[in-house]
């Protein structure tokens, strides 16, 4: 196993993650804005399972409910879930090619708006448009170049031997 070689793209890409929930959009691509927090503490789950877990998504989901203002616990208990059924399945879903990986991490994130959806509707709160049922499309298309970015930050640049 690869160990991890630069300690502050861990943190560094959570954080990124957070600012990107955080970009304004036009009202138009409002809806396909991918989330963007799920991708990343799924790519840790799957590829450094020893240092990010259940708390870190916790933690993960708790900063970005404070900082979006939405339902304090929400994204928390999004995050969790997804984090639950990485783990559980993560010893199959690393090896599958990267065509895999994506349908799964898209019905990841689709579970993660059945979630949302569900928690508005216990609480009464106003669930989101159709239109947002999209954005898990995007993420799924958006996970094989974040899968790659996050690789080469993470394991660094390789130096040949001659």
């Amino acid at each position: 196993m690869t160990r991890l070689r630069n300690g502050w793209v861990l943190p560094a890409s959570i954080v990124m993650a957070l600012f990107l929930g955080l970009l304004p959009l036009p009202e138009v691509v409002q809806p396909l804005r991918p989330y963007w927090l799920a991708l990343v503490i799924a790519y840790w789950v799957i590829e450094e399972p020893d240092k990010v877990g259940l708390g870190v998504a916790f933690v993960a989901g708790v900063a970005a409910d404070l900082l979006y203002g939405g339902l304090l616990g929400e994204q928390a208990l999004r995050l969790v879930i997804l984090t639950f059924i990485l783990q559980r399945f993560r010893a199959r879903l690393r090896f599958f090619p990267m065509s895999q990986q994506a349908l799964a991490i898209g019905g990841l994130l689709l579970n993660d708006r059945i979630v949302s959806a569900a928690v508005h509707l216990a609480l009464g709160e106003p669930t989101l448009p159709w239109s947002y049922w999209w954005a898990p499309l995007l993420g799924m298309a958006l996970w094989p170049l974040l899968f790659v970015l996050l690789d080469a930050l993470r394991l660094g640049k390789r130096s040949k031997k001659k």
